[in-house]
């Protein structure tokens, strides 16, 4: 893995490999949905991929630099606002990796790695086990950035990473 020397390398490598999904459709909606606290999906998801890069470059673990950021993007790609009660959002977390992953399927070409980060990114919630090294930083890397998010503290600026 190639040195990282600051924060920008990363939102810099963040765009290199999911620009075609940040600025889709799709994950442009999901600034519209609230995911922990005030944070929507659409944030989540950067701060998640982010968070994805600055653990495997911490932990000096040589990953698929690629399928690690694109998987971190998708992993909440479920697209609906999970706090409006409907009864196709009940048991959330329980169902949204499935659903995540059918419209990743969808509306991008996904590869085996990225589609087992999507589909386990809930572990141990739900059951399927991560396959890949990837898969397991992107679901530690969810569960960061879910607290910060609870506790309403925003770390990552994604502000150079947004698509206009």
């Amino acid at each position: 893995m190639s040195k990282l020397k600051t924060y920008k390398d990363i939102e810099d490598l963040i765009i290199k490999y999911g620009y075609d999904i940040i600025s889709s459709p799709g994950m442009q909606s999901e600034k519209k949905f609230i995911q922990h606290g005030n944070i929507s999906c659409y944030h989540h998801s950067l701060s998640v991929a982010y968070m994805s890069v600055w653990l495997a470059y911490k932990m000096k673990i040589n990953v698929d630099m690629k399928s690690l950021i694109r998987g971190a993007l998708l992993h909440d790609y479920f697209l609906y606002d999970w706090h409006i009660p409907d009864k196709s959002h009940k048991l959330h977390g329980f169902h949204h990796a499935k659903t995540a992953l059918e419209n990743a399927r969808r509306d991008f070409s996904i590869n085996d790695c990225e589609t087992n980060i999507i589909l386990t990114h809930m572990f141990p919630l739900n059951l399927k086990l991560p396959r890949y090294k990837e898969s397991i930083i992107v679901n530690i890397a969810d569960k960061i950035c879910a607290i910060f998010e609870i506790f309403r503290y925003n770390f990552v600026d994604i502000s150079q990473v947004e698509v206009k």
